[in-house]
């Protein structure tokens, strides 16, 4: 080979081994990059900033070819997991007699869970003997559930009848309806809540309906056995305000919520101060959050309503049954309200759930 052709193969070689080393270079860059944007960002809590990210393929086929109106099975769960991969979804609605076997809240006292008052709880269980919602509505094989929440915001949006139409209706607390039908509806399939928030007049309970007890202290659960066990109630020290002495309701209508949906609600999903799990300053999610998180795990699809306080409204009316207005809310000890919006506004957001009032 003649020397200038040596010489032309050696350039010639090195400019094919350059461009393929820049080119590998450049297509090097260009996955990286393409990585990179493909890996998803979360925030402190674990979700996604990026909230509207669409579900993958296989669930917006399967959705997708539902006709409209249709309820769609495991919805909710399959929307939280894409925003928030550490979401399991079984977890029992209500304690049952194997209670005890619930390993994330055996540990904790009150309300995070059920520690020193085992056997107060087996004893109630043992008298209410039913744990589910009943045969019908545990038959479903897609359940549409909607949280009605106090606010002053349902107030005159007629939604009454749009709300009796969800399967499983959960009213918090003392919120009537009697009187207020047109907006909250007619419809009580269960009503959350614990002691000083319980209806105190018989006559306001509306028939039919579970009562569904949520414990926050270890004497809750004392005040609960004596409404199981019709038992005079005999002193209401350790209460923070007055508390019924009567719940017109058979054991067999009472449950106990899991209080992991505390837990979680308030150390996963919003980020409270743990303290050691023991009750705190602003470490206590408010019913209506824990009412939404149990929703998320046995429901198929979500929807509140009477959510949400907007302070820029200081007149406008706090719950939907009374005239307090807006400007009464206090700072409150135990609750965070603004890093429990934030946990919402999320939910909405993505579409988790559907919130028909638009306060969130």
């Amino acid at each position: 080979m003649k020397p200038t052709h040596k010489l032309l193969f050696v350039l010639c070689s090195m400019l094919v081994l350059g461009f393929m080393y820049y080119s590998s270079g450049k297509l090097h860059l260009f996955v990286w990059g393409q990585k990179s944007r493909k890996y998803p960002l979360y925030d402190k809590q674990g979700f996604l900033l990026q909230l509207d990210i669409k579900l993958p393929p296989e669930l917006m086929y399967k959705y997708g070819n539902l006709s409209e109106g249709a309820c769609k099975p495991g919805y909710a769960a399959a929307k939280m997991s894409t925003i928030y991969p550490k979401f399991v979804k079984p977890a029992p609605m209500f304690l049952d007699r194997n209670f005890k076997r619930l390993g994330k809240v055996n540990n904790y006292l009150p309300p995070f869970g059920f520690k020193t008052q085992e056997r107060v709880i087996d004893g109630i269980l043992m008298e209410t003997k039913y744990y589910g919602l009943g045969d019908k509505l545990d038959s479903l094989t897609c359940k549409r559930c909607i949280i009605v929440g106090n606010g002053g915001i349902l107030a005159n949006k007629s939604l009454g009848s749009k709300i009796d139409g969800y399967d499983v209706v959960v009213r918090l607390n003392e919120a009537p309806v009697s009187g207020y039908s047109k907006d909250v509806g007619t419809k009580t399939t269960m009503r959350i809540t614990y002691p000083e928030g319980a209806i105190q007049k018989p006559e306001n309970y509306e028939k039919g309906s579970l009562f569904v007890f949520s414990a926050f202290k270890p004497l809750d659960f004392k005040w609960l056995r004596h409404m199981v066990f019709k038992e005079k109630l005999r002193g209401v020290e350790g209460f923070w305000k007055s508390v019924a002495h009567a719940v017109p309701r058979e054991a067999s209508e009472m449950r106990i919520l899991n209080p992991y949906f505390i837990q979680e609600a308030a150390f996963q999903f919003i980020g409270l101060p743990f303290n050691n799990g023991v009750m705190g300053k602003g470490n206590i999610p408010t019913l209506g959050t824990v009412a939404i998180t149990m929703a998320l795990h046995n429901c198929d699809e979500v929807a509140v309503a009477g959510f949400g306080y907007d302070m820029s409204m200081p007149h406008a009316p706090l719950h939907y049954y009374e005239t307090v207005k807006m400007s009464a809310i206090k700072e409150s000890w135990t609750h965070n309200i603004s890093k429990e919006k934030e946990f919402l506004r999320k939910l909405v957001k993505a579409n988790v759930i559907t919130d028909l009032t638009r306060g969130i």
